[in-house]
Parts: C-alpha cells; sequence; structure tokens
C-alpha cells in the first residue's frame, strides 16, 4: 500500500491524478490495478533511454501500447530516443548505473508530472524482484522532496506472481534482462563462457520462455506506434 505520507496529504476517498512511469507491459499490470483500485486517476508515462538496442526499446513499447489500449490506459510517450544521454551520464561511472538511470527516468517523470498538474508520481520499477528497490525508493522519495511532488512509495512486488502469470495468459512479450547492455551482458555473459545454454539459462535464472519463443508471441504493433516512433528522423 502507498506510504503514509501520501495519505497525510492525499486522503484515502479522494480521486488523485497520478503519473505512472512505466518501464515495460506486464510490469504494470499489478500496479495500474491496485492504484486504480484505490480509485485514482492513472496515466502512464514511458521514458526509457536506458532500453538498448532501439528494437528492444520499440517491443517494449508496443507491448504497452496494446495493453494500454486495452484497459484504457492513457500513455504520455517521451519524444525520441535518448540512448546518447543515458551513455554520457554513465560512462566512467558504470559502478553507480542504477542510480543514475532510476534518477534520470525519474527526473523526468517530476518534470512531466509538473507540466501536466499531476499531484503525485510512482514507476513501476517497485513492482520488479530484479530491481534495487531501496534505491528506487530513495531515488524517488529524494526528487519528491526536491520538487514538493509526493512520491508514492508501494511495495508493487507483493504482486509479482500474479502479475506474471496474467502476462503469460495474455501473451504479452516478456523481456529477458533488465534494458541497458550492461544488464544484457549480466543476463547472458554465461552463455559466452560456453558454461550454460542459453534457453536453460533464462528458464532458470529469469523465470522467462526463451527469448525466440517470446519474439513468436509478441503481438502485432498497434498502428498509433508507427505514428508515435516516426514523427522524429
Amino acid at each position: 500500500m502507498p506510504n503514509e505520507q501520501f495519505y497525510v496529504k492525499f486522503p484515502r476517498c479522494l480521486n488523485i491524478k497520478i503519473l505512472l512511469h512505466i518501464c515495460c507491459g506486464p510490469c504494470t499490470i499489478y500496479p495500474l490495478r491496485i492504484l486504480r483500485e484505490l480509485n485514482h486517476d492513472v496515466t502512464g508515462y514511458y521514458f526509457n533511454p536506458n532500453i538498448h538496442p532501439y528494437l528492444e526499446y520499440r517491443r517494449r513499447a508496443e507491448t504497452l501500447a496494446a495493453y494500454a489500449g486495452e484497459k484504457g490506459l492513457p500513455v504520455i510517450w517521451a519524444e525520441g530516443y535518448g540512448m546518447e544521454v543515458f551513455f554520457r551520464l554513465i560512462a566512467g561511472r558504470e559502478d553507480e548505473r542504477c542510480r543514475i538511470c532510476y534518477t534520470l527516468r525519474l527526473q523526468e517523470a517530476v518534470r512531466t508530472a509538473k507540466e501536466g498538474g499531476f499531484a503525485a508520481f510512482t514507476t513501476t520499477l517497485l513492482y520488479s524482484k530484479f530491481q534495487k528497490h531501496d534505491l528506487i525508493r530513495e531515488v524517488g522519495e529524494r526528487l519528491g522532496r526536491e520538487s514538493n511532488l509526493p512520491f508514492i512509495y508501494v511495495d508493487f512486488r507483493e504482486g509479482w506472481k500474479e502479475g506474471v502469470r496474467l502476462s503469460k495468459e495474455a501473451g504479452m512479450y516478456r523481456q529477458p534482462y533488465c534494458g541497458c547492455v550492461y544488464s544484457e551482458k549480466e543476463r547472458f555473459y554465461l552463455r559466452a563462457k560456453g558454461k550454460v545454454p542459453l534457453h536453460e539459462y533464462e528458464t532458470r535464472h529469469i523465470g522467462f520462455p526463451p527469448a525466440d519463443l517470446l519474439w513468436k508471441r509478441q503481438r502485432k504493433s498497434v498502428s498509433v506506434l508507427t505514428h508515435i516512433f516516426m514523427k522524429r528522423p
């Protein structure tokens, strides 16, 4: 449930306009349900320059767009693909890349939320068992204090199994690594060393089907995304 500091400012009975930073479609399922059950007005925000390569970025966006369309979830799509910004911030500071990555994405969420007149913000990153949960909370709450925009902290990990089950039943694309090339290397480096076959590694350590099967399950892109991604060169 949301932290008590949130409810000091916003009683449970109010319909709060919340910007939900979204990392991918599957991680949206449980957080969206919880926030809507609390009677909040939720809008998604897709800004993830940490996802590489570009085709992976598009696959995750397409999956989210399809799911958002089914659930009637409005989504704000960040313009462009800021891969270069991400790498400039990370270069020489790879050991701090997760903190830098969370800060970059949530700073943009704060900026977008304030411009859009939202009353609070949160992120689906709080759902994943594979993310640095305490660090995400730390970054989110700090940015909330600095911007005077409440960060809604919820330990969405309690719904991990439910989200996994529902995303598999829906045939959603479930990515086999966090997003950046550093995490991709960490996931699949054992394969390059010849220690564990890729399909076995994916199933044993990540809990996802092999990547080639995921590709076959991917739904067709929705037409709106063609417009979104082709607007800029």
